[in-house]
């Protein structure tokens, strides 16, 4: 079962594991994705995808699912995601990203499902002191709702192994996904203005906005900018896979965290750069000043994820930017 299968991470997940020889079952309420994924998802596979219209907070619906399929395991990604709308809403945050995963969790018990892969994020560690974080590195208190919600379902998951729950889970702490699938029949689809950084840039450089503003250039930075580590949606939905292929060669009562990143960091203004470069285009930006909450500068230590599920990113910053460039040419001027 993939949570939020139709969404940016969980779509490409999708595709990832058809490739890898398993059989997604998506479970979408589709408040932040749309209908025509599943489509695109069946032109890439070239076959038909199950897919359920549903909401993780409605138990009933959901342990209805579970009765109609025997799942080897789950990857819940549904939740609410957007930082500053988590500050004005933090009660749909932590009813959307916890409660859900309560619901999801006592669902997997009584059907006897073992394995899940929660999708977890960097935001744990906060403005962490040690560069690169490593998942020893002490998490930080979050710096908004969102992010407190994801230190919440990490513990939650901790606490219910410590507890003697025959489950076996992995978190895996994502750092920035960006791209999109070569062929552009899926990628990332935001509704409303977008929260993330590349999405901004290739609506830009489109037309569908006026220009991109840069939060600060006064960093203690290469540049000035800030720093983040950049991954390939691709090569974290691989992580995916090989995190469920790893838990299912575990013992029962089993839990751990993983980084997946691509262990470089890059500027905001690398990423125009490497933009720029990849589509010929020139971007319009101007810097601005530093937004509130920021972090200055993250990137992770891969070696973990590397040495025990024997991953390691494909994908570089320009392969990245190439292909979201090329989903939104797919858009055009309509994908707003």
């Amino acid at each position: 079962m993939i949570t939020g299968g139709a969404g940016f991470i969980g779509s490409h997940t999708a595709v990832s594991l058809v490739q890898s020889g398993f059989e997604p079952v998506i479970l979408d309420n589709f408040s932040n994705s749309d209908h025509s994924v599943i489509g695109s998802l069946e032109r890439i596979l070239e076959t038909k995808i199950k897919w359920y219209e549903a909401d993780c907070l409605d138990g009933d619906s959901v342990r209805e699912i579970f009765s109609e399929n025997e799942f080897a395991g789950v990857i819940h990604f549904a939740a609410s995601k957007a930082v500053g709308e988590s500050v004005a809403n933090p009660l749909k945050y932590y009813r959307n990203n916890v409660e859900s995963l309560l619901i999801l969790i006592d669902a997997m018990a009584e059907y006897g499902v073992k394995d899940l892969v929660l999708s977890s994020s960097c935001t744990v560690y906060g403005q962490p002191e040690i560069l690169p974080v490593s998942e020893s590195t002490p998490r930080q208190e979050a710096e908004s709702p969102y992010g407190n919600t994801k230190k919440i379902c990490e513990d939650i998951l901790r606490d219910y192994i410590k507890s003697g729950a025959k489950s076996r889970i992995v978190a895996l702490r994502y750092f920035n996904p960006i791209g999109a699938h070569p062929s552009s029949e899926i990628g990332e689809l935001p509704k409303g203005v977008p929260a993330n950084l590349v999405p901004f840039i290739t609506q830009t450089a489109a037309g569908i906005r006026r220009e991109l503003t840069v939060f600060g250039n006064d960093y203690d930075t290469p540049d000035g900018t800030c720093v983040r580590d950049y991954i390939h949606v691709l090569d974290l939905a691989d992580a995916h896979v090989k995190s469920i292929q790893y838990l299912f060669k575990q013992e029962e009562n089993f839990y751990d965290v993983f980084n997946v990143g691509t262990g470089n960091g890059n500027t905001v203004l690398e990423v125009i750069k490497a933009f720029e470069k990849v589509s010929g285009k020139h971007l319009n930006y101007r810097i601005g000043p530093r937004r509130e909450g920021d972090v200055v500068k993250t990137w992770a230590n891969t070696d973990k994820i590397k040495n025990l599920l024997g991953w390691t990113p494909k994908y570089s910053l320009e392969d990245s930017m190439r292909d979201a460039w090329n989903w939104q040419v797919k858009l055009g001027s309509a994908g707003k």
